[in-house]
C-alpha cells in the first residue's frame, strides 16, 4: 500500500481526533496534508505541529492571526474561512478527504471534494441527508469514491464486500437505543441536558449524542443508507441492539444475514476508509466471544422516539424534505443544549417545520442551501414559542 495523503475537515472534533490517532499509529502510510477547525485554534495548532501538516484552515476568521503567528516558525501555511477549505480540498496533493465537520456546514466542502474527484471518507451524514441525490450524482459524474465512516454504514459496506452484486433483501441498521431506551415516555419528557449527553456506549460530540438520545441519529442514518447503497427506505429496518457489538447487518434473498462486529470504537471505521481495500493493525480492544455472553435485540419504540417516523416520512416525501428535517433538528438540538427547550420539543419543532414546509420536489444545490436557511428561520420561531412554554412551566 502506497502512502496516502489526507485532509481532515473538522480535525478538532471527536471524529477528527480519532482519525489523527489512527494516523499516529501508521505514520509510514498516512500523511496529513490539510487540517481544518471552526473555533478550536489551540488544538488545531497542536495538531498541525505534531503531524507536520502542509496547511491548516481556521474557519473563524477572527482567529487567523493567532494561528498564523503560532505556525509561522513551522512553515505551515495558514488560511481562514470556509471558502478556503473548499478551495484547498481540490489540491493535487490530497488523496482522501475525511469530512467530519458537524451538521449542514460540511456540505459545501464535501461537494468541492467530490467535484475534484477525491476519495471521500464520509463522516458527515448530514451531507447525504440534505442533498443525497445531488451528491451521489456528482460523485458518479466526477468519479469520486465515497467510503462511509459511520460505524453502521461502514459495517454495511463491509457486509456487501464479496456479495458479487447480489440484491439486498433488507438492511438491518443497529441502534444502541441511547440513554433513554428503558425510560418511560413521561420520564423521557423530563430528561435533562446532562442525562441526554450520558451515552451508555459511544464517546461522541454533543450534537450527535443528543441525536442518539432522540434516535434522530438513526433516522439520519436511514436516509444516508438509502443514498449510499441505493436501497429504498422500506428495505432499511432499525433494530435496537444495546450492546453495540453488531454494527449492522445485510440480509439477502436466501435468508442469509451477514453482520459486522466489534467493540464500539470509531477508529475501526475511520481506518478502514483510509486503508480500503487493505486492512491494517489497530491498537484497539478485540472481541473475546467467550467473555461476550449474550446479545439482545429489540424493535424500536416509535411512540417514545418519534424521530424515526419523521425520517421515514421525509424519505417517502423526497425532494427537499429531508433537508428541512435536518435543518430543524440542528436548530432544535442547539436550543436543547442551551437548555432553552425540553427534550420532546426537539422532535415537535422538527415536525412543525416539516408540516409547514416550502416543498421543492426536485431541488438544485442552490435550493438546498436556501431550504436550510428558510428552515432555520422557521425553527427559530418555534423555539421561541417552546422557550416561553418551558419558562411558564417552571414558574
Amino acid at each position: 500500500m502506497e502512502k496516502r495523503h489526507i485532509a481532515i475537515l473538522g480535525s478538532t472534533g471527536s471524529i477528527g481526533r480519532q482519525a489523527l490517532d489512527v494516523i499516529r499509529q501508521h505514520r509510514d502510510l498516512f500523511e496529513v496534508e490539510l487540517l481544518t477547525a471552526n473555533n478550536s485554534s489551540d488544538l488545531l495548532i497542536q495538531q498541525a505541529i505534531e503531524f507536520e501538516a502542509n496547511a491548516v484552515v481556521i474557519c473563524n476568521e477572527d482567529r487567523y492571526d493567532e494561528v498564523a503567528l503560532a505556525l509561522q516558525p513551522h512553515y505551515i501555511k495558514v488560511f481562514a474561512g470556509m471558502q478556503s477549505a473548499c478551495d484547498l480540498v481540490s489540491g493535487d496533493n490530497i488523496d482522501i478527504v475525511l469530512t467530519s465537520m458537524v451538521g449542514f456546514s460540511g456540505l459545501s466542502s464535501t461537494v468541492a471534494a467530490v467535484k475534484a474527484g477525491k476519495t471521500i471518507a464520509l463522516a458527515n451524514k448530514e451531507t447525504l441527508v440534505a442533498a443525497g441525490k445531488i451528491v451521489m450524482d456528482l460523485a458518479e459524474k466526477h468519479n469520486a469514491r465515497i467510503l462511509p465512516v459511520d460505524s453502521e454504514h461502514s459495517a454495511i459496506f463491509q457486509c456487501l464486500m464479496g456479495s458479487a452484486g447480489a440484491p439486498i433483501e433488507k438492511i438491518h441498521l443497529t441502534a444502541s437505543g441511547g440513554p433513554f431506551r428503558t425510560w418511560s415516555r413521561d420520564e423521557i419528557a423530563k430528561a435533562t441536558r446532562a442525562q441526554a449527553l450520558n451515552h451508555p456506549n459511544w464517546s461522541m460530540g454533543s450534537k450527535i449524542t443528543i441525536d442518539s438520545a432522540t434516535m434522530m441519529n438513526k433516522g439520519l442514518e436511514i436516509i444516508e443508507a438509502r443514498w449510499l447503497f441505493g436501497t429504498p427506505g422500506e428495505k432499511i429496518q432499525v433494530v435496537v441492539h444495546p450492546e453495540s457489538i453488531i454494527h449492522s447487518m445485510v440480509e439477502y434473498a436466501d435468508g442469509s444475514v451477514i453482520a459486522q462486529m466489534g467493540h464500539p470504537d470509531m477508529r475501526e471505521a475511520i481506518q478502514f476508509a483510509f486503508s480500503y481495500p487493505f486492512r491494517l493493525s489497530l491498537d484497539n480492544r478485540k472481541l473475546n466471544f467467550a467473555e461476550l455472553g449474550s446479545m439482545s435485540f429489540f424493535a424500536p419504540d416509535h411512540e417514545k422516539f418519534p424521530a424515526l417516523r419523521l425520517a421515514y416520512e421525509s424519505l417517502e416525501k423526497g425532494g427537499n424534505m429531508a433537508c428541512i428535517m435536518n435543518a430543524a433538528n440542528e436548530a432544535a438540538v442547539a436550543a436543547f443544549l442551551q437548555e432553552r427547550i425540553g427534550f420532546y420539543d426537539i422532535t415537535d419543532i422538527v415536525a412543525g417545520c416539516m408540516a409547514g414546509a416550502d416543498f421543492v420536489a426536485d431541488p438544485s444545490l442552490d435550493d438546498i442551501f436556501e431550504t436550510n436557511e428558510i428552515t432555520l428561520a422557521k425553527a427559530a420561531g418555534l423555539i421561541e414559542k417552546a422557550t416561553g412554554r418551558k419558562s411558564f412551566q417552571q414558574l
